[in-house]
């Protein structure tokens, strides 16, 4: 099982690789308009399924948000998505 300080560690690297492949030109639009909806649905005060049900209220946002955050990375060309890893891992 993952640590916590590594899965926060992680976090932080995708948070900073959707940056830089939602500031490269070679990303496509629908790629862009992915990272949007994730963000606006895990900013959002609206869930499918309402945060006070316990558990399950929770945990919609944790599959909806990866899956979006999956659909968005799968969908820019793999040069693309490589070299911006790469600068990440440099970091």
């Amino acid at each position: 099982m993952m640590k916590l300080k590594e899965i926060k560690d992680n976090a932080k690297k995708y948070i900073e690789l959707c940056k830089l492949l939602y500031t490269d030109s070679r990303t496509p639009k629908i790629t862009k308009i992915f990272l949007w909806i994730t963000i606006g649905y895990a900013l959002s005060p609206i869930d499918l399924i309402p945060d006070f049900i316990p558990v399950i209220g929770y945990l919609d946002d944790m599959v909806i948000l990866p899956v979006l955050l999956y659909i968005a990375i799968k969908s820019v060309p793999k040069e693309v998505y490589i070299e911006n890893y790469v600068k990440i891992l440099k970091k």
